[in-house]
């Protein structure tokens, strides 16, 4: 198989564990509670992953400073696009409870909730595609985090669409779309890196990897938080020891 096609592949099964999420939530009622747990966990899981695969691999491949600098640049970048979304009516995207307005109550908010969502899963992505770049494989430990991460994502997000009163159309068609965005994106990601060097390939791991941590700072903790409380932390924790286990028998 084609290196970009099966960079192509792993970016599909990643985006559609959120359309996965998104039928849960659509089709069954899930507690609330229970959507917030998940997504400490994925949370949990994804910083391992961050830490242990993404950052760590970005350092020793192309040096501590470019990593430095590319993680805060991605954090920034995330930030930057984040605040201009919110301001049309983005801002909870990710929340299960009434906290996304409904389209008669902010004009355009149904548009920019889907381009949230792929700002959101587009980073993730470009980390699976780069990831086969040299020939060693996509790391199992990545692939399982954005895998676990994006199911908690796509039911808390859809939970909160449906109590805003987005239609059925307009839900599967941005998860569905999301999906496919992202084997696009890691197919893009491999065949346009695929002649870079290691510096470049650690710049453009460690750009995504801090606009994934700052995501989840910004918009899966907080849900989780909002209903899990005092035990989101400890959630948390068992998912970054689930991932951080994988990483270890896979290594």
């Amino acid at each position: 198989m084609p290196g970009w096609l099966e960079a192509g592949a792993w970016g599909l099964l990643g985006g559609a564990a959120l359309v996965v999420g998104a039928a849960v939530a659509w089709f069954v009622t899930v507690p609330s509670k229970v959507v917030a747990a998940v997504m400490a966990f994925g949370a949990g899981v994804l910083i391992s992953a961050l830490a242990f695969d993404l950052a760590l691999e970005a350092a020793e491949t192309g040096g501590l400073a470019v990593t430095a600098v590319s993680f805060l640049a991605g954090a920034l970048l995330y930030v930057a696009a984040n605040a201009v979304l919110a301001r049309h009516g983005a801002r909870h995207r990710k929340r299960s409870g009434a906290q996304q307005p409904s389209e008669s109550e902010q004009g355009g908010s149904g548009a920019a909730i889907a381009v949230g969502a792929l700002l959101d899963g587009v980073p993730e992505s470009v980390v699976l595609g780069v990831g086969l770049l040299g020939g060693g494989g996509v790391s199992t430990a990545v692939v399982a985090a954005v895998f676990i991460s994006n199911v908690p994502e796509g039911l808390s997000s859809v939970a909160g669409m449906k109590r805003a009163g987005r239609s059925a159309g307009y839900v599967f068609g941005v998860w569905v779309g999301i999906a496919l965005v992202s084997a696009l994106a890691a197919a893009v990601g491999y065949a346009a890196l695929g002649g870079a060097s290691p510096q470049v390939v650690a710049a453009i791991t460690a750009l995504a990897a801090g606009a994934i941590l700052t995501m989840i700072a910004d918009t899966m903790i907080p849900e989780a938080f909002e209903r899990t409380q005092v035990y989101t932390g400890l959630i948390a924790t068992l998912g970054f020891l689930v991932a951080f286990t994988i990483s270890r028998l896979g290594a």
